[in-house]
């Protein structure tokens, strides 16, 4: 697990080419199978920050991450 607190882009983007890499799917597969163009995944792994956040959640969703975010309120 990946606390949001130390997330940034840069760090997305490694988790999504570690993934991707682990489930040894190529930039392509990967794109095919969320929708998305392979400029996308290569700006994504990249850690470009100005991305769609739908289409980021989509590439997430299909390499099977769970996205969790915790609100002040809730922590405590």
């Amino acid at each position: 697990m990946f606390p949001l607190g130390n997330m940034d882009s840069n760090a997305l983007g490694r988790i999504v080419r570690e993934e991707r890499k682990a489930q040894g799917l190529r930039q392509q597969e990967l794109a095919a199978a969320c929708g998305v163009g392979v400029r996308f995944i290569v700006d994504l792994e990249a850690g470009k920050p100005t991305l769609q956040v739908g289409k980021a959640l989509q590439v997430l969703a299909t390499l099977g991450c769970d996205v969790s975010i915790a609100t002040p309120a809730r922590i405590k």
